[in-house]
């Protein structure tokens, strides 16, 4: 049985439990006051959105330049792909395979992953609401290692500043990748896991 079942309500704010009244959308929580809904309003629209501006934004990410590296004033801008194959060039390949996995296999499952999500509940897709939630719990969970490259180009920046020496300049693919990252981590947010236990059969179309 689902909470909406039981005719309750939880308040996305302060977690409180609140009967459900008659008029959806305009009843607020007993405890703080927020509006309380039964569904997050228009999740899907809103998860899909982000996914596919996200999805967008991928394809700069990883053809435009993410980091130029100057020594002695001369330098070339590296993708990320030709990053990882010039780490592995240089025989380090445990970083190679860090910043392999970090920034292309984690921010593409992502996409995937989320796009599947949506799909599986909007089309009403033969897959448990268990599989979906461990899915949706996976997603989530890789999210925070999708920045390791921003953070390691931010503090390189500020550490490599030599002038003409030795110096390390951010490129449009840092913006662009980090913007993906951003999205996909707002798409998560947004997605309301509850629809997934409204894929089954008691599903009363709250979408």
């Amino acid at each position: 049985m689902r909470a909406i079942d039981a005719g309750l309500l939880i308040c996305h704010e302060c977690h409180q439990l609140n009967a459900a009244q008659a008029e959806e959308g305009k009843q607020f929580c007993s405890r703080c006051g927020a509006h309380v809904h039964s569904r997050r309003p228009n999740s899907l629209a809103r998860t899909w959105a982000l996914l596919l501006t996200a999805a967008v934004l991928y394809i700069p990410a990883n053809l435009l330049p993410i980091m130029t590296v100057n020594t002695l004033g001369q330098g070339q801008p590296d993708t990320i792909m030709s990053g990882v194959i010039e780490l592995m060039e240089h025989g380090m390949l445990p970083i190679a395979a860090v910043v392999f996995i970090a920034s292309i296999v984690v921010p593409t499952f992502k996409l995937i992953g989320i796009a599947l999500l949506l799909y599986s509940i909007q089309r009403h897709q033969p897959m448990s609401p268990r599989q979906r939630v461990m899915m949706f719990r996976f997603i989530e969970w890789i999210g925070r290692w999708s920045m390791l490259d921003i953070f390691v180009i931010a503090i390189l920046v500020a550490v490599v500043n030599f002038g003409s020496l030795a110096s390390i300049v951010p490129g449009y693919g840092a913006t662009a990748f980090a913007s993906v990252v951003v999205l996909t981590m707002l798409a998560a947010l947004t997605f309301d896991p509850r629809l997934i236990w409204d894929n089954t059969d008691s599903d009363d179309d709250h979408e």
